[in-house]
């Protein structure tokens, strides 16, 4: 099956200046080993066939017609090579000379790309052998085995309607103020290929890092990057052979300087094909007057992915990256909260506090918005609703973080009235079903809201965006509040965002209380303890790991894969953890939760989002409440 994952490499053969034989050696070498590790689409340096360095020698008959022969030899030498690659080299035409790109596939010369923009400043002297493309595109006669190859600037390659489609960039182009490529995108290309002699300097690796990886997000494309290297260092240059392959702002690889080699990466073409989707500045209607080199592209289907399929895609693996991003996640939901409670003037605001996740990072958020507003934290009321389910360990750590943080703490025991609820409704106390559960849920909102109305102030809800994905919150229970604070993070990283908090805290109380609670089960704690008083109800036993749908939720929402390749990548991803029998259950199960809930996310509070991926009503995701997943399922088979 094709999931939509292309196969590609740059790489910086070793070169003899001037030497077209030698060249030629090492690039087919380079070609062939690339082509056993499942390369579709090769990258080779700029000028690679004869050197970049040649200065001068330019000018000499004889280095252009070896370097149009080797060309031709290359071609016929990889007839049999299924597989797309680009190489540099001068090539002569209309009595001028161009810096190109050659395109071959099969031994099939498919487009001569020149460089558009030639450097000729510091240590580039490119336009005193060189000529910038022409304007105007063209055919060109190379010789009897291939009547006509396109030359020019604007020429695409594509195969299969366009599911893979590329254009050439030189060097220079990239730099340059405006790049072709920006026309290329926009014309529909999906991967721009960039063949490349840079010169290495203090801080240049750097910035061009930086540049490819910043083309590739602003074009939301696989941007492939080759430069020359070992064998072109002469007189005042050094060459590093600096490889990069870029996707939608992210480096999938990159060559270590000074080490000749290939890299290789799998670029997402069906992610590419989805960013284009919902991006709509991204415009279709570019005046590009190119022509393209289709070709008949024999794609080969690698399952056997090099690419790394991250388990936590809204975690960052990177622990000081984390901390960043959690700092940063934690002020945003402040600025929201402070937001709201100046806007409305509220006196106070209301918490429920069970001593879980949720509800503590939701009291740290109201915490930091109250010393942002300068105010005294007696103004977060702080309410604890013991009932059947709760145990003494979440009690307790309620009790010490709202002690450590200074709020005002109210116990309201609710027990009472929910029996004398389940007495009016003719619900029988031992029957731990959805009545007995929901039952105690809207009844603390009920506390929770009444208590708001008579301190001035407004209920902050805790529920996050794992839970509203999959329903797993009570319709007008937990469900509802004035301001969600939560509501966009997923419960995998809302387990970073309180060890954050426990890290940085100066208060041992809290510390305490903190890493407590991230060791305790996550549990909405609605069915009686056992015996020892140990939590029984475990959320994920009943609507599996939240890792695993928060892994579904990223690719299904960020990325809109399709449900079989989400089984792929999570079989990647959780490999030794889950087996694939136990993902596919829980994804199905995810489907079936997140279609069969929506009417509880299209009246959604408002809340602060803070992340790509968000379930808000009012913004990022409208879907009818009455939409059917059966369609998604049937792909995952029986």
């Amino acid at each position: 099956m094709d999931y939509g994952y292309l196969r590609t490499a740059a790489a910086t053969p070793k070169v003899k200046v001037g030497c077209c034989s030698y060249n030629k050696e090492e690039i087919l070498k380079t070609v062939k080993e690339a082509y056993s590790k499942g390369t579709e689409l090769l990258v080779l340096p700029e000028l690679c066939i004869t050197g970049y360095t040649c200065g001068d020698l330019f000018g000499q008959t004889a280095l252009i017609e070896n370097a149009k022969q080797t060309l031709l030899e290359i071609a016929k030498e990889t007839e049999e090579i299924n597989m797309v690659f680009a190489a540099g080299l001068p090539f002569e035409y209309s009595g001028k000379l161009y810096n190109c790109a050659a395109v071959l596939y099969k031994g099939k010369i498919l487009g001569l790309v020149p460089k558009t923009y030639l450097p000729n400043y510091n240590e580039f002297y490119e336009m005193r052998w060189f000529a910038p493309a022409p304007k105007e595109d063209d055919s060109i006669w190379i010789n009897e085995e291939q009547d006509h190859v396109p030359f020019g600037r604007n020429i695409f390659c594509d195969y299969n309607n366009r599911n893979f489609t590329f254009a050439v960039e030189l060097c220079e182009d990239l730099w340059s103020p405006q790049p072709p490529s920006i026309d290329y995108a926009l014309a529909g290309a999906n991967i721009i290929i960039n063949l490349s002699a840079g010169n290495e300097i203090t801080g240049k690796a750097e910035y061009r890092r930086d540049l490819v990886k910043g083309q590739s997000g602003r074009l939301l494309c696989g941007y492939i990057y080759a430069c020359a290297g070992d064998g072109e260092s002469t007189t005042d240059v050094v060459f590093s052979g600096h490889d990069i392959i870029a996707e939608n702002g992210t480096v999938l690889a990159e060559s270590t300087l000074f080490e000749n080699g290939i890299i290789y990466a799998d670029i997402d073409l069906m992610s590419i094909a989805s960013h284009r989707r919902k991006n709509t500045s991204f415009r279709t209607d570019s005046e590009y007057n190119g022509f393209y080199s289709s070709f008949c592209f024999e794609k080969r289907n690698n399952t056997d992915l090099i690419r790394f399929i991250d388990p936590h895609p809204f975690v960052p693996s990177d622990e000081s990256r984390r901390d960043y991003r959690c700092k940063l996640i934690m002020d945003i939901q402040a600025a929201g909260l402070k937001k709201r409670i100046e806007h409305i003037g509220a006196e106070n605001i209301v918490l429920g506090i069970s001593g879980g996740l949720d509800s503590t990072l939701a009291l740290l958020i109201s915490a930091r918005a109250f010393e942002q507003l300068g105010r005294d934290k007696k103004g977060i009321i702080t309410v604890t609703m013991p009932c059947f389910g709760t145990t003494d360990r979440t009690h307790n750590n309620a009790v010490k973080m709202c002690e450590a943080l200074g709020t005002t703490f109210k116990e309201v025991d609710i027990k009472g009235a929910v029996l004398k609820h389940f007495e009016d409704i003719g619900q029988d106390a031992d029957k731990h079903d959805l009545t007995y559960e929901n039952s105690q849920a809207r009844e603390r909102t009920q506390v929770l809201m009444d208590i708001a109305g008579k301190y001035n102030g407004f209920v902050v809800g805790t529920g996050d965006l794992s839970e509203l994905a999959l329903g797993w919150a009570t319709y007008n229970g937990d469900h509802m509040s004035m301001y969600g604070v939560n509501g966009s993070i997923p419960k995998t990283l809302i387990k970073y965002l309180v060890k954050y908090a426990a890290d940085t805290t100066e208060s041992a109380l809290l510390k305490e209380a903190l890493y407590d609670v991230l060791d305790t089960p996550v549990s909405p704690e609605l069915l009686p303890p056992d015996k020892d008083g140990n939590i029984t109800q475990i959320t994920e036993d009943k609507v599996g790991p939240y890792e695993l749908h928060d892994f579904f939720l990223y690719n299904m929402m960020r990325l809109s894969y399709p449900a079989e390749k989400i089984l792929f990548l999570a079989e990647k991803a959780f490999e030794g953890v889950y087996d694939k029998e136990t993902i596919l259950k829980w994804l199905k199960n995810f489907y079936w939760r997140f279609f069969s809930q929506q009417f509880k996310r299209s009246c959604l509070p408002d809340g602060p989002k803070v992340g790509s991926v968000s379930l808000s009503p009012r913004g990022d995701w409208r879907m009818p409440s009455d939409a059917v997943p059966k369609d998604w399922i049937d792909r995952l088979g029986n």
